[in-house]
């Protein structure tokens, strides 16, 4: 078999190649995906789905001038085998190695970065308009999928690209998981004709003649627009994009090269907006990615063979998290769930099959889940509204206007709080208690493990106000054994161990974290107080004064940027007092924290148990 990928070192190769051979590479290129993240995970079906919708850009487009925006990045590993990168594959999302998202210093071909979703055609729509009033000419093509198009900026951008009637090209990626495909004989038909220049040159002649005919010619021409575009609206599925000023060609197969490559330079003669609707699989070429996209979606390391996970089955927080909702479901009737298009990442799988009608999966649409659960909130359910930490920020204004202002009863499950690893600085949920600890009426805790989850959920079902649960990735990291907390009182805090002039004020996963420390000091003949720090806001005050009154030095350690957190909370209250207390502050500074293992960023950043113990040497 021909080994073209392996010979591949040029962009420009790919316009000399025939459509068998482009075909033959893309087989390499799925054979060359499934090999390589098997051993370092990340987000395989989606890109096993582009493959050949990727060599088309590269079949018809100059990347030397024309700039390509992918949308999030889930849809980029092929474009970065293309362009240079083949062999740094092996460092995909591994600390210093390639990342799995769109990054301009990896490539001067990465002409944008984007790890959240329904950003391509806002960036796609700015280059072109910058383009435009510089007077240069390049083409910019913006792919997004059609998940993507559930966010509601995407439809914004679409708003403003069809009024101004820009010219830019958006390629939408439908691999059939949201937007129903309309692909009949018919249909295709239309759309086939449709995208043929003869076609509109002869259109716009016709009805330039028309017009001419005094006093019938108008409404002549009126009367034919009104038939056809009836006749679209039952026929043709991209009117919506029609009625809003841009030009809808297909839908067409995804992954027939010579298909997409003949549309693609069509759509580079269209002067104005166009979307070009291509059809796709997820997971193309690989039976156990086909057979569960969701799965194949975004994973660790697995065997190729069978498509099994490397991974533990050591039970996560949001294992804890989905068993736990159910349970207190079953009792109590008002409890209804939420996701943005995460129900299995968030747990709530279970939920979304024992309670069907009590589930909502909006779509990647962040605020519209959380001013939906303010309306459920004002009606008298109990919402709980699980979302990752880096996409709940997407959300700010609404949890401060529509939440907070009229202190409703919200429950923010906020799970992947603190390092996430491989996905880097767009995924790392380090900003949380940054940008929710100043917002008046939100009460924010944390369990220090696993079972304190279950039960700070059961106290959050129980109140009247919003209530923000942030938790980490993954399971309990350290064989450090804690009983749960099991009744809470909003504001106190839980002391773990007494005993010296230091105190760790820890929060969530970093309290496993102090106690090992606590024991590295104990080994030197030093104590120190332990606090579980499990209401962020509002911090326990009586404690922190009694501890300042018995001449305590104050060490906080959170895994969220100091700015806005834990430390700056605790830093805050004692100035206050006008006392003299040292008081040290751990956390991560005020910078954006690269994709790689957990553990290794951790270390990096001085916030595991040895980098810890350093920090505090000065105190001993």
């Amino acid at each position: 078999m021909s080994k073209i990928l392996d010979d591949y070192n040029d962009i420009n190769k790919i316009k000399e190649m025939t459509i068998q051979e482009l075909n033959v590479l893309a087989l390499e290129i799925r054979k060359f995906l499934i090999e390589k993240v098997s051993k370092t995970g990340g987000h395989l079906a989606s890109n096993l789905g582009v493959v050949e919708l990727t060599l088309s850009l590269f079949n018809v487009f100059d990347l030397e001038k024309d700039k390509i925006i992918w949308d999030v990045g889930h849809q980029s590993y092929v474009y970065k085998i293309l362009t240079g990168r083949k062999d740094k594959f092996d460092s995909l999302r591994t600390f210093g190695g390639l990342s799995g998202f769109p990054k301009k210093e990896e490539s001067k071909y990465d002409f944008f970065e984007a790890g959240h979703s329904s950003t391509s055609v806002s960036a796609g729509l700015g280059m072109a308009r910058a383009r435009d009033l510089k007077k240069e000419d390049f083409n910019v093509i913006s792919v997004i999928g059609d998940g993507a198009l559930t966010g509601g900026m995407s439809f914004e951008a679409l708003n403003d690209v069809g009024f101004r009637k820009t010219k830019m090209i958006i390629l939408l990626n439908d691999n059939q998981m949201s937007i129903s495909k309309n692909v009949g004989g018919m249909s295709k038909y239309l759309s086939q004709f449709r995208i043929d220049p003869t076609y509109n040159r002869i259109r716009d002649e016709i009805n330039s003649t028309l017009r001419k005919i005094p006093n019938v010619g108008n409404g002549m021409v009126k009367s034919i627009e009104k038939i056809k575009n009836g006749i679209k609206q039952v026929i043709v599925p991209g009117m919506l994009f029609e009625h809003m000023g841009i030009k809808y060609l297909g839908p067409i197969d995804g992954h027939d090269i010579k298909e997409v490559s003949k549309v693609l330079k069509l759509a580079k003669n269209i002067d104005g907006p166009v979307i070009i609707h291509v059809i796709t699989k997820k997971g193309k070429g690989y039976k156990f990615a086909e057979e569960q996209p969701r799965k194949f979606h975004s994973m660790g390391p697995f065997n190729p063979s069978n498509g099994e996970l490397c991974s533990s089955s050591k039970e996560s927080y949001s294992d804890a998290f989905g068993q736990q909702i159910v349970h207190l479901a079953k009792e109590n009737k008002n409890i209804v769930a939420i996701t943005a298009a995460m129900p299995e990442g968030t747990g709530l799988e279970m939920f979304s099959k024992e309670f069907k009608n009590r589930f909502f999966d909006v779509g990647i649409a962040e605020q519209h889940a959380v001013t939906m659960a303010a309306g459920m909130a004002a009606s008298g359910l109990k919402p709980i509204f699980a979302v990752y930490s880096t996409f709940l920020q997407r959300a700010y204004d609404q949890i401060l206007h529509d939440v907070c202002i009229q202190r409703l009863p919200v429950i923010f499950a906020i799970d992947r709080a603190g390092i996430v690893g491989p996905d880097g600085e767009t995924h790392q949920g380090v900003f949380d208690l940054s940008y929710l600890s100043h917002i008046p009426n939100m009460t924010i805790m944390a369990p220090k493990c696993i079972g304190e989850l279950k039960t700070m959920l059961t106290f959050a079902v129980e109140q009247d106000y919003p209530i923000a649960i942030r938790y980490p990735r993954g399971g309990d990291s350290s064989n450090v054994e804690m009983l749960p907390m099991e009744n809470f009182k909003r504001g106190k805090w839980e002391t773990l161990f007494d005993g010296g002039k230091i105190a760790f004020i820890a929060t969530g996963k970093m309290v496993q974290n102090a106690i090992l420390v606590r024991e590295k000091l104990m080994n030197m003949g030093v104590e120190a107080t332990v606090i579980n720090a499990c209401f962020i806001k509002p911090i326990d005050t009586s404690l922190i004064s009694e501890l300042i009154y018995k001449n305590y030095s104050l060490v906080t350690i959170e895994d969220n940027i100091v700015h806005g957190g834990l430390g700056s909370l605790v830093l805050e209250y004692v100035n206050s007092l006008d006392v003299k207390t040292k008081v040290i502050n751990l956390g991560f500074k005020d910078e954006f924290i690269p994709h790689g293992k957990v553990d290794i960023l951790y270390r990096l950043h001085k916030l595991d148990v040895d980098g810890i113990f350093e920090s505090i040497l000065k105190l001993v």
